[in-house]
């Protein structure tokens, strides 16, 4: 799947099973192998680590656990693939810019904090501004606290109040080439549907080629994209797909 981390495949795979309603999870093994997790003594402790800290929450049902997604799992994980947040709440039309001055002697340190917040739906704008429509001020402030570069973070809020909006979010994001990707994954969706294979296999490759692009999504919100942006399609496509591989 492209992922390392177990912690985000949790919190990945049950945000994916449940849409934005956050239903319980039964982890077969059909959808452990879906999302490459093994049901060994050390997911079994990172779905402990993470009930404990109020990120997903578990219940126990004809002898079996399942699992739901919190609220503060749902932050989390949008710290990751930020393509989710405005799914489930609106955008308060207020940017987050960013702005960072490392000396080029400590370039270890500002490669480092550019690497921490590169998937927080931030774009570049000019030579050490980033932008991002996302809530990032805590989450920032948190990474930073007490850390060496915080002296040399800025963060600002603001409105956008004149200029041409579409060319802003061209020249930021980079729309055109994210649209053609999501272009190419319809296109690979449909070859896997195509072809002869176990259901289960077909709905790993379908989250696999997804989760790719996911990860380069900005989760810029209808405000900036408009209705009929190729994202919210995939959304929508990807849970249609989904439902038909997983039916009994």
């Amino acid at each position: 799947m492209g992922i390392k981390d177990r912690r985000t495949k949790i919190l990945l795979s049950l945000y994916l099973l449940s849409n934005d309603s956050f239903k319980d999870v039964f982890y077969s093994d059909s959808i452990c192998s879906i999302f490459d997790l093994r049901l060994n003594r050390q997911t079994r402790q990172t779905f402990e680590t993470l009930v404990k800290a109020g990120l997903i929450a578990s219940k126990e049902i004809d002898q079996s656990t399942t699992y739901t997604l919190a609220s503060g799992g749902f932050e989390e994980l949008c710290l990751t693939f930020p393509c989710f947040r405005f799914n489930r709440i609106s955008w308060d039309s207020v940017f987050r810019i960013l702005s960072y001055e490392i000396p080029e002697e400590k370039r270890e340190l500002r490669d480092k904090l550019r690497r921490e917040v590169s998937s927080w739906g931030l774009g570049p704008w000019h030579r050490s501004f980033w932008i991002t429509p996302h809530p990032i001020i805590p989450s920032l402030r948190r990474l930073v606290s007490d850390r060496e570069e915080e002296q040399y973070v800025q963060a600002f809020e603001a409105t956008h109040v004149f200029g041409d909006s579409t060319i802003l979010i061209e020249k930021v994001w980079g729309i055109r080439k994210l649209e053609s990707t999501y272009r190419a994954l319809f296109k690979t969706w449909h070859s896997i549907l195509s072809e002869q294979q176990d259901k289960s296999v077909k709905m790993t490759r379908v989250v696999t080629a997804y989760v790719g692009v996911l990860r380069n999504d900005p989760g810029l919100p209808k405000k900036l994209v408009g209705e009929k942006w190729i994202g919210f399609e995939a959304t929508a496509l990807f849970r249609e797909i989904r439902d038909i591989l997983m039916s009994l």
